[in-house]
């Protein structure tokens, strides 16, 4: 049982307001960043950059344009929905100490990335466990980390000059907070309220629910190692 672990992760808050705006402590920010650069990747291609942005200039003009997306978003709500999100804070990006863009490179350790043939996202879902990863290292250092989705890639791609061919995947804000709520911003602004797991378990098939049974049944099926080893000497067809 490691409890310490286990709190990091229900601890980690998508934040927004919380920022204090204190410099962020350049070994913090270097553990960060290595904890986000170790992640697992498919076939050891390690597909992510990290952007750190602290020009005021380049903050003020992305924050300018995820405020535009907001309104756009805004405009196709309705009645109590609309009323719901006006009072939702979307970003942190001009509080946040440091703004942190994740990007991916798909032809990092092209041709032929080993696991990445049958499943072109592959290398996609390898940039997003480097930003879990960064995401609970800043939990674990008392800091928080916010994702800004309001944005069009082509307009940050532009902003920061990234490359044809290079897909930023997320703006991050990061730096010391103030501290952490208890309760998702989402589920206190009553938007939407979090799912038991036992809502999100399949047993063998997808139509198989029943959520008493599950937990119980996947731990009483013992692997028997014969069996994965090829089972039996008596059981083994001749060569």
């Amino acid at each position: 049982m490691l409890p310490g672990f286990y709190d990091v992760i229900h601890r980690r808050r998508d934040v927004r307001a919380e920022f204090s705006g204190e410099p962020v402590d350049e070994e913090v920010l270097r553990r960060v960043l290595d904890a986000a650069h170790s992640a697992p990747s498919v076939g050891l291609s390690q597909p992510w950059d990290f952007i750190l942005v602290s020009d005021e200039t380049v903050r003020r003009a992305f924050w300018a344009h995820v405020q535009e997306e907001r309104s756009e978003f805004a405009a196709s709500l309705e009645g109590e929905r609309a009323e719901r999100f006006a009072g939702i804070k979307i970003d942190g990006i001009l509080e946040a100490s440091l703004s942190v863009v994740v990007t991916y490179d798909p032809a990092r350790g092209a041709p032929g990335v080993l696991g990445r043939h049958a499943i072109a996202d592959a290398g996609l879902y390898s940039v997003c466990l480097a930003i879990e990863n960064m995401w609970l290292a800043c939990t674990a250092e008392g800091w928080g980390m916010g994702w800004v989705s309001f944005y069009r890639e082509s307009f940050l791609r532009e902003l920061l000059g990234i490359p044809d061919g290079i897909r930023p995947v997320a703006w991050l804000c990061v730096g010391p907070v103030g501290t952490l709520q208890d309760t998702p911003d989402l589920e206190r602004a009553g938007w939407r309220t979090r799912l038991p797991l036992e809502a999100a378990l399949h047993l063998d098939h997808w139509d198989r629910r029943d959520p008493e049974v599950i937990i119980t049944a996947a731990r009483s099926r013992a692997v028997d190692p014969a069996m994965v080893s090829g089972g039996p000497e008596s059981e083994r067809p001749e060569p």
